[in-house]
């Protein structure tokens, strides 16, 4: 009798299981960087609101946190200029308008960025399942060369 399943290697099954779990790993730090993404965008759009609210009424109160769950009401003195951080911990003046469109650019090249990781995330899932399914037949291979019974020796053979 032939046996017609491949001898399955443990060591690449055992290779193949490393490549899934770093694949997981990695996925894990993508799917974090999505979340992220999406709260800096959440963030940006809040501010735009509160900087559209500020222009509107300038004599409003707003709540200002101070930190540690403590806020404060306060009046905006001047609603029309904005301090803005625009990256490593620069910070300018502009118009509230003028910072209104850095946080709209900003939001847009945020969404840009999620987008790529995305479909950086689906490619490498794609990838995932296709190991899988390889360690999964693997393991099915060396299940069905188990269930199997030795090849008998044909008449005049030993």
């Amino acid at each position: 009798m032939v046996n017609n399943v491949d001898r399955v290697d443990p060591r690449e099954l055992q290779s193949l299981q490393l490549y899934l779990n770093d694949y997981r790993q990695q996925a894990e730090i993508f799917t974090q960087q999505l979340a992220l993404l999406e709260e800096g965008r959440m963030e940006a759009l809040a501010a735009i609101e509160a900087l559209e609210g500020a222009a509107a009424a300038p004599d409003s109160i707003v709540l200002l946190q101070i930190g540690g769950g403590v806020s404060v009401r306060a009046r905006i003195l001047d609603p029309d200029r904005v301090l803005l951080n625009i990256g490593a911990d620069v910070i300018v003046e502009r118009p509230n308008a003028a910072a209104q469109d850095y946080l709209k650019d900003r939001i847009t090249e945020m969404e840009a960025s999620a987008k790529k990781v995305a479909e950086t995330l689906e490619r490498l899932r794609v990838q995932m399942n296709e190991l899988a399914r390889r360690i999964e037949l693997g393991y099915q291979q060396a299940q069905m060369a188990q269930m199997q019974p030795p090849p008998v020796p044909e008449a005049g053979e030993e």
